[in-house]
This record gives structure tokens, C-alpha cells and sequence, in this order.
């Protein structure tokens, strides 16, 4: 059975840095959005319970597909097996969010200039 490949998506929102896994990951077809589809969540235990997962996991409920805007993407990663879903602050790292906008205001790109 050949392997299923999994990614690791980084990405900013609301102050706080996101890591979720996916099965397909995509341009989608809204213009300026990365596609993630298939969310991945760890297997729980019964025995112990990671509250930062649980708070993703919760958040993501019943989510089919979620459009990411390509400026909030700090990286996605192509990676062997799943990993812990989780969202940290993003003070005091050394993330930084691309500047935006990325596209001038009034859609006038200075090519009537």
C-alpha cells in the first residue's frame, strides 16, 4: 500500500500561530487562498489528554476544507507521518507575517502610469 502523504501547515491568525496536518493541500480555486483539505488530528487516549489539541480539534470541527489567505501562510511542509495539532503565541519568536497587502489598494498594479 503506498504511502499517504501528509503536510504540515503553519499559519498566522488572530496573533497565534496555527500547526495543522492535512492529507491534500492545494491552490484552491479563490484567488489569493491555499486549499487544506482532510484534516489530521492525533489518536487520542483515553489516559491522557492534550488540551492544545483538543482546542484546535474543537475549532476545526466538522471543517470539509478551509481556504487559507496565501499572506497568513508561513510554511507548509510535506512531512512522514502526522504530528501534535497545536496553536502557540506568536510573540516573542521569531515568526514574522508577510507584509500586506499584497496587492496594491484599488487594484491599480502602476502599469497606467
Amino acid at each position: 500500500m503506498p504511502a499517504r502523504n501528509v503536510y504540515k501547515v503553519l499559519f498566522l491568525n488572530q496573533g497565534k500561530v496555527y500547526e495543522i496536518y492535512a492529507r491534500k493541500v492545494g491552490q484552491g480555486q479563490l484567488f489569493g487562498f491555499i486549499e487544506v483539505e482532510q484534516l489530521v488530528f492525533g489518536e487520542r487516549s483515553n489516559l491522557l489528554v492534550d488540551t492544545s489539541e483538543e482546542r484546535i480539534k474543537t475549532e476545526f470541527e466538522g471543517v470539509k476544507r478551509t481556504y487559507l489567505p496565501m499572506h497568513a501562510v508561513l510554511r507548509i511542509d510535506e512531512v512522514g507521518k502526522e504530528g501534535v495539532s497545536k496553536i502557540s503565541n506568536a510573540e516573542g519568536s521569531n515568526v514574522a507575517q508577510f507584509p500586506v497587502p499584497v496587492y496594491p489598494p484599488g487594484g491599480d498594479s502602476g502599469a497606467n502610469k
